[in-house]
């Protein structure tokens, strides 16, 4: 859901760079990057930066009542 959302909600306004994070991302263990998002552990020195910083911001997951 974290990591979805935060493709749903930004990937429109990306550019190659961003695009290629992301897919570089990807390639690591959604608990590594959930790790990283929630701050539990150190990010990669490679994925640190905006991108980063917007997915740990974790305001882009719709919570329906």
């Amino acid at each position: 859901m974290m990591i979805g959302g935060f493709f749903d909600s930004h990937h429109a306004v990306w550019g190659e760079a961003e695009r290629d994070w992301f897919a570089d991302l990807l390639e690591e263990t959604d608990v590594d990057i959930m790790a990283w998002a929630i701050g539990a552990q150190p990010v990669p020195e490679r994925y640190q930066g905006a991108m980063m910083d917007e997915l740990r911001r974790l305001d882009f997951i719709k919570v329906f009542k």
